[in-house]
Protein backbone atom coordinates (compact mmCIF):
# COMPACT_ATOMS: atom_id res chain seq x y z
CA UNK A 1 0.00 0.00 0.00
CA UNK A 2 3.00 2.41 0.78
CA UNK A 3 4.39 1.36 -2.35
CA UNK A 4 1.83 1.90 -4.23
CA UNK A 5 0.69 5.61 -2.75
CA UNK A 6 5.03 6.58 -3.37
CA UNK A 7 4.07 5.62 -6.82
CA UNK A 8 0.71 7.72 -6.99
CA UNK A 9 2.83 10.67 -5.63
CA UNK A 10 5.66 10.64 -8.19
CA UNK A 11 3.39 10.63 -10.98
CA UNK A 12 1.23 13.13 -10.00
CA UNK A 13 4.47 15.16 -9.16
CA UNK A 14 5.63 14.05 -13.03
CA UNK A 15 2.51 15.55 -14.20
CA UNK A 16 2.62 18.80 -12.51
CA UNK A 17 5.88 19.10 -15.22
CA UNK A 18 8.39 18.59 -12.66
CA UNK A 19 8.77 22.01 -10.59
CA UNK A 20 5.82 23.09 -9.52
CA UNK A 21 5.51 26.65 -11.01
CA UNK A 22 5.44 29.78 -8.34
CA UNK A 23 2.58 30.22 -6.88
CA UNK A 24 2.49 33.98 -6.06
CA UNK A 25 -0.74 34.70 -8.09
CA UNK A 26 -2.53 32.45 -5.57
CA UNK A 27 -1.13 33.72 -2.52
CA UNK A 28 -1.56 37.81 -4.25
CA UNK A 29 -5.16 36.94 -4.79
CA UNK A 30 -5.76 35.38 -0.91
CA UNK A 31 -4.06 38.21 0.58
CA UNK A 32 -6.64 40.61 -1.69
CA UNK A 33 -9.62 38.63 0.15
CA UNK A 34 -12.09 40.79 1.98
CA UNK A 35 -13.52 37.20 3.88
CA UNK A 36 -12.35 35.99 7.05
CA UNK A 37 -9.77 33.43 7.16
CA UNK A 38 -7.50 31.97 10.15
CA UNK A 39 -5.74 29.10 11.37
CA UNK A 40 -6.79 26.71 13.97
CA UNK A 41 -4.64 23.69 15.78
CA UNK A 42 -6.71 20.59 15.39
CA UNK A 43 -6.10 17.49 18.01
CA UNK A 44 -5.61 14.28 16.01
CA UNK A 45 -4.42 11.87 18.78
CA UNK A 46 -1.29 12.74 19.89
CA UNK A 47 -0.19 15.19 17.35
CA UNK A 48 -1.41 18.51 16.11
CA UNK A 49 -2.89 19.77 12.49
CA UNK A 50 -2.80 22.92 11.75
CA UNK A 51 -5.44 23.53 9.88
CA UNK A 52 -6.62 26.54 7.70
CA UNK A 53 -10.57 27.65 7.74
CA UNK A 54 -12.12 30.76 5.64
CA UNK A 55 -15.69 31.72 6.16
CA UNK A 56 -18.56 33.26 3.38
CA UNK A 57 -20.23 36.69 4.19
CA UNK A 58 -23.41 35.41 4.16
CA UNK A 59 -26.55 35.99 6.64
CA UNK A 60 -27.51 32.48 7.51
CA UNK A 61 -25.66 29.55 8.58
CA UNK A 62 -23.27 27.42 5.39
CA UNK A 63 -22.27 23.89 5.27
CA UNK A 64 -18.82 23.18 5.41
CA UNK A 65 -16.69 21.31 3.18
CA UNK A 66 -13.59 20.13 3.79
CA UNK A 67 -10.87 20.42 1.45
CA UNK A 68 -8.27 17.83 1.35
CA UNK A 69 -5.08 19.33 -0.49
CA UNK A 70 -2.91 17.92 -3.52
CA UNK A 71 0.19 15.67 -3.18
CA UNK A 72 2.26 19.24 -2.74
CA UNK A 73 0.52 19.82 0.90
CA UNK A 74 -1.39 23.21 1.39
CA UNK A 75 -0.06 25.49 -1.15
CA UNK A 76 -0.82 28.89 -1.80
CA UNK A 77 -3.15 27.99 -4.22
CA UNK A 78 -5.01 25.27 -1.97
CA UNK A 79 -5.54 28.03 0.62
CA UNK A 80 -6.43 29.71 -2.70
CA UNK A 81 -9.17 27.54 -3.90
CA UNK A 82 -10.39 27.17 0.32
CA UNK A 83 -11.26 30.88 -0.16
CA UNK A 84 -12.94 30.77 -3.33
CA UNK A 85 -15.62 28.36 -1.63
CA UNK A 86 -15.74 30.66 1.10
CA UNK A 87 -16.70 33.04 -1.73
CA UNK A 88 -19.12 30.89 -2.63
CA UNK A 89 -21.15 30.66 0.30
CA UNK A 90 -19.56 27.58 2.18
CA UNK A 91 -17.09 27.32 5.30
CA UNK A 92 -13.91 25.69 4.01
CA UNK A 93 -11.83 23.44 6.73
CA UNK A 94 -8.54 23.00 4.93
CA UNK A 95 -6.33 20.22 7.22
CA UNK A 96 -2.21 20.43 6.48
CA UNK A 97 -1.86 16.67 6.40
CA UNK A 98 1.58 17.31 6.57
CA UNK A 99 1.23 18.25 10.13
CA UNK A 100 3.82 16.90 12.27
CA UNK A 101 5.65 18.25 15.56
CA UNK A 102 7.50 21.47 14.43
CA UNK A 103 6.32 20.74 10.58
CA UNK A 104 3.93 21.94 8.04
CA UNK A 105 3.62 22.35 4.39
CA UNK A 106 5.65 25.48 4.56
CA UNK A 107 8.34 23.21 6.65
CA UNK A 108 9.56 21.79 3.56
CA UNK A 109 12.65 22.79 1.38
CA UNK A 110 11.35 21.93 -2.22
CA UNK A 111 8.59 19.94 -4.12
CA UNK A 112 9.89 16.06 -3.49
CA UNK A 113 10.51 16.53 -0.52
CA UNK A 114 6.66 17.33 0.44
CA UNK A 115 5.82 14.91 -2.01
CA UNK A 116 7.87 12.12 -0.58
CA UNK A 117 6.43 13.09 2.76
CA UNK A 118 2.88 12.70 1.84
CA UNK A 119 3.46 9.46 -0.44
CA UNK A 120 4.08 7.86 2.75
CA UNK A 121 1.37 9.08 4.84
CA UNK A 122 -0.88 6.38 6.30
CA UNK A 123 -4.47 6.35 5.87
CA UNK A 124 -5.26 5.82 9.09
CA UNK A 125 -2.91 8.82 9.96
CA UNK A 126 -5.24 10.89 7.47
CA UNK A 127 -8.39 9.52 7.52
CA UNK A 128 -8.10 10.69 11.72
CA UNK A 129 -6.73 13.94 10.74
CA UNK A 130 -9.75 14.45 8.77
CA UNK A 131 -11.83 13.36 11.18
CA UNK A 132 -10.51 15.68 13.93
CA UNK A 133 -11.36 18.50 10.84
CA UNK A 134 -14.60 17.11 10.48
CA UNK A 135 -15.45 17.16 14.53
CA UNK A 136 -14.46 20.91 14.42
CA UNK A 137 -16.65 21.26 11.60
CA UNK A 138 -19.47 20.11 13.69
CA UNK A 139 -19.32 22.51 16.26
CA UNK A 140 -18.63 25.52 14.43
CA UNK A 141 -21.16 27.67 15.49
CA UNK A 142 -21.45 29.09 11.61
CA UNK A 143 -21.73 25.51 9.77
CA UNK A 144 -25.34 24.51 9.17
CA UNK A 145 -24.32 20.88 9.87
CA UNK A 146 -23.95 19.76 6.41
CA UNK A 147 -20.56 18.35 5.86
CA UNK A 148 -19.04 17.75 2.30
CA UNK A 149 -15.53 16.57 1.29
CA UNK A 150 -13.69 17.75 -1.79
CA UNK A 151 -10.12 16.87 -2.82
CA UNK A 152 -7.19 17.27 -5.64
CA UNK A 153 -4.80 14.71 -7.45
CA UNK A 154 -3.81 12.86 -4.38
CA UNK A 155 -6.86 14.57 -2.25
CA UNK A 156 -8.78 13.41 -4.85
CA UNK A 157 -8.35 9.99 -4.22
CA UNK A 158 -8.55 10.41 -0.38
CA UNK A 159 -11.54 12.25 -1.02
CA UNK A 160 -12.77 9.14 -2.00
CA UNK A 161 -11.56 7.15 0.16
CA UNK A 162 -12.79 9.45 2.63
CA UNK A 163 -16.37 8.74 1.85
CA UNK A 164 -16.21 5.46 2.31
CA UNK A 165 -14.67 5.90 5.82
CA UNK A 166 -17.35 8.44 7.08
CA UNK A 167 -20.68 7.75 6.50
CA UNK A 168 -22.24 11.17 7.59
CA UNK A 169 -20.88 13.17 4.75
CA UNK A 170 -23.61 14.80 2.55
CA UNK A 171 -21.49 14.77 -0.84
CA UNK A 172 -17.84 14.00 -2.45
CA UNK A 173 -16.62 16.02 -5.18
CA UNK A 174 -13.25 14.10 -6.49
CA UNK A 175 -10.68 15.70 -8.71
CA UNK A 176 -9.15 13.90 -11.04
CA UNK A 177 -7.96 11.17 -8.14
CA UNK A 178 -8.52 7.64 -8.02
CA UNK A 179 -11.65 5.85 -7.05
CA UNK A 180 -12.54 2.75 -5.58
CA UNK A 181 -10.78 -0.37 -7.55
CA UNK A 182 -12.52 -3.68 -5.32
CA UNK A 183 -15.98 -3.40 -3.74
CA UNK A 184 -14.42 -2.75 -0.34
CA UNK A 185 -13.33 0.66 -1.09
CA UNK A 186 -17.07 1.68 -1.69
CA UNK A 187 -19.39 -0.44 0.41
CA UNK A 188 -19.62 1.81 3.39
CA UNK A 189 -20.36 5.14 1.16
CA UNK A 190 -23.60 6.77 1.98
CA UNK A 191 -23.49 9.90 0.31
CA UNK A 192 -23.28 10.91 -3.89
CA UNK A 193 -19.75 11.17 -5.65
CA UNK A 194 -18.88 13.85 -8.02
CA UNK A 195 -15.90 12.76 -10.26
CA UNK A 196 -14.08 16.14 -12.29
CA UNK A 197 -11.36 13.93 -14.69
CA UNK A 198 -9.24 15.73 -17.75
CA UNK A 199 -9.47 13.71 -20.93
CA UNK A 200 -5.96 14.08 -21.29
CA UNK A 201 -4.82 12.38 -17.73
CA UNK A 202 -4.76 8.47 -19.02
CA UNK A 203 -3.46 7.33 -15.72
CA UNK A 204 -6.39 8.52 -14.04
CA UNK A 205 -9.03 7.71 -17.00
CA UNK A 206 -8.15 4.28 -16.71
CA UNK A 207 -9.38 3.95 -13.39
CA UNK A 208 -12.95 5.61 -14.13
CA UNK A 209 -14.31 2.21 -15.52
CA UNK A 210 -13.47 0.13 -13.09
CA UNK A 211 -15.09 2.34 -10.63
CA UNK A 212 -18.21 3.05 -12.37
CA UNK A 213 -18.61 -0.78 -12.19
CA UNK A 214 -18.28 -1.44 -8.90
CA UNK A 215 -20.13 2.14 -8.30
CA UNK A 216 -23.04 0.69 -9.81
CA UNK A 217 -23.04 -2.59 -8.75
CA UNK A 218 -23.15 -1.38 -4.92
CA UNK A 219 -25.88 1.03 -5.84
CA UNK A 220 -23.88 3.87 -5.14
CA UNK A 221 -24.66 7.56 -7.05
CA UNK A 222 -21.52 8.46 -8.94
CA UNK A 223 -21.40 11.04 -11.73
CA UNK A 224 -17.97 11.09 -13.17
CA UNK A 225 -17.28 14.00 -15.68
CA UNK A 226 -14.28 13.96 -17.83
CA UNK A 227 -13.74 17.40 -19.85
CA UNK A 228 -12.06 17.58 -23.49
CA UNK A 229 -8.77 18.44 -24.08
CA UNK A 230 -7.72 19.12 -20.44
CA UNK A 231 -5.01 17.86 -18.63
CA UNK A 232 -4.28 16.71 -14.84
CA UNK A 233 -4.04 19.69 -12.58
CA UNK A 234 -6.92 21.52 -14.54
CA UNK A 235 -8.61 23.20 -11.63
CA UNK A 236 -4.72 24.84 -10.34
CA UNK A 237 -3.20 25.11 -13.71
CA UNK A 238 -6.24 26.16 -15.62
CA UNK A 239 -6.18 29.71 -13.39
CA UNK A 240 -2.35 30.25 -13.55
CA UNK A 241 -1.33 33.17 -15.52
CA UNK A 242 0.21 30.90 -18.91
CA UNK A 243 -3.02 28.38 -18.70
CA UNK A 244 -3.76 26.68 -21.55
CA UNK A 245 -7.03 27.56 -23.20
CA UNK A 246 -8.13 23.78 -22.52
CA UNK A 247 -7.35 23.58 -18.89
CA UNK A 248 -8.41 27.69 -18.46
CA UNK A 249 -12.35 26.37 -20.08
CA UNK A 250 -12.30 22.70 -17.59
CA UNK A 251 -11.71 24.96 -14.48
CA UNK A 252 -14.50 27.36 -15.76
CA UNK A 253 -16.95 24.36 -16.60
CA UNK A 254 -16.01 22.55 -13.48
CA UNK A 255 -16.69 25.56 -11.47
CA UNK A 256 -19.71 26.27 -12.77
CA UNK A 257 -20.72 22.35 -12.18
CA UNK A 258 -19.87 22.10 -8.94
CA UNK A 259 -21.42 25.37 -7.62
CA UNK A 260 -24.90 23.73 -9.06
CA UNK A 261 -24.80 20.88 -7.33
CA UNK A 262 -23.07 22.60 -4.07
CA UNK A 263 -26.56 24.10 -4.21
CA UNK A 264 -27.86 21.14 -3.26
CA UNK A 265 -26.27 20.86 0.01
Amino acid sequence: MKLRALLLGLLCAALASGTLRAQGWAKERLNKSPRHSEWVDLKSGDRTVKTFVVYPEVKEKAPVLLVIHEIFGLTDWAKSLADELAAAGYIAVAPDLLSAPGKDTSSYPDQDAAVKAISTLPDAQVFADLDAAAEFASKLPASNGVLAVTGFCWGGGKSFAYANHNPKLKAAFVFYGPGPQNADEAAKIACPVYGFYAEDDARIGATIPQTTKIMKTLGKSYVPVTYVGAGHGFMRDGEAPDAKAANAHARNLSWMRWKTLLKKL
